[in-house]
């Protein structure tokens, strides 16, 4: 396969998952001030503060209200990790592959564009933002499946699960971060019924509130939810689950034995993965949870980088 089409299925797919990570990511704040006493730049700048946008979000609006922030997060094409712009570019990686992948993945595509562009027209109120941060949900979860059904599961298939995988395990983690930074009123409201109302609010967030429960989980507490979202090998949300599915595809790609690494990436993403097997959430807590949640996100950003040398970049001819 070219190396020009692997990437751009890569990253339709990651693009893809990030616009609907992004959707949830800002569904977790409203989720939360529903119940929180709320102080509006104690709220919504940390949101924008782990994505790694605040310097850009505050040269072009100042402040962090709730407005500004959605529509940023969002709306706005100046933000290239913005929803309206993910699709965007998920677009134009599809159109640069449209004799690979399938019709059906190009016509969803584009109907998922086109709904994001037309909302963003209409400068939805925060109710019927609700509502579209779920559409987004559900067309990314139509796009995979679309994918999944209608292509085959080669090379490039591979490649765009790796992307999506990668994709959702990073934001798994950075969901995780934004609790971490949204403060509470006061240190004496940690494990009051307000704070267990925040950890409830991240795993709808997350789609893992029925999950958690149903594997045994009797009460919501930090450490449970921490231990749910990354060390869970059977929730498909889970960074444990997306690593462990993406070391699958790309050794279906390379063609090593389970177990052996002949390239630099996949001898990166293997130790993650096996350190993630051997990790306890005792492990997690002693570290910190913002301090192992931030070096796992470098971690995953260079096996990013490691799949564009061996695989994308281009060698000058000598």
């Amino acid at each position: 396969m070219l190396s020009r089409v692997a990437d751009s299925i890569y990253w339709l797919n990651r693009y893809i998952e990030r616009a609907e990570n992004v959707a949830r990511f800002v569904d977790v704040n409203l989720n939360l001030l529903l119940d929180s006493p709320s102080d509006v730049t104690q709220q919504w700048e940390p949101l924008v503060l782990t994505t790694g946008d605040l310097p850009l979000f505050r040269k072009s609006y100042g402040e962090a209200s709730a407005e500004a922030v959605i529509h940023f997060l969002a709306f706005d094409s100046n933000n290239p990790n913005s929803i309206l712009s993910c699709l965007q570019f998920a677009r134009e990686n599809a159109r640069s592959v449209r004799e690979i992948i399938s019709s059906e993945m190009w016509e969803q595509v584009n109907a998922f564009y086109l709904m994001v562009k037309d909302t963003a027209q209409i400068c939805p109120s925060h109710h019927q933002m609700s509502e579209f941060f779920s559409q987004v949900k559900l067309s990314s979860h139509l796009f995979a499946g679309v994918m999944d059904a209608t292509m085959t599961h080669n090379e490039g298939w591979n490649f765009g699960q790796i992307g999506r995988l990668l994709e959702r395990a990073d934001k798994t983690a950075r969901i995780l971060d934004v609790k971490y930074f949204i403060l509470l009123p006061s240190i004496g409201d940690v494990g009051t019924t307000l704070d267990q109302l925040q950890w409830m609010a991240l795993l709808k967030s997350a789609s893992a509130y029925e999950m958690y429960r149903k594997c045994g989980q009797h009460r919501i507490t930090p450490t449970g939810v921490a231990e749910f979202l990354i060390l869970s090998r059977e929730f498909p949300r889970s960074t444990r689950f997306c690593l462990l599915q993406a070391e699958r595809s790309l050794q279906q790609i390379t063609g090593t034995p389970i177990g052996t690494w002949r390239s630099p990436v996949e001898r990166t993403l293997g130790r993650l993965r096996s350190d993630l097997d051997y990790l306890t959430i005792d492990d997690i807590v002693q570290t910190g949870l913002h301090e192992f949640l931030d070096a796992l996100q470098s971690q995953m950003n260079e096996i990013d980088s490691k799949i564009y040398d061996t695989f994308f970049a281009l060698e000058a001819v000598s």
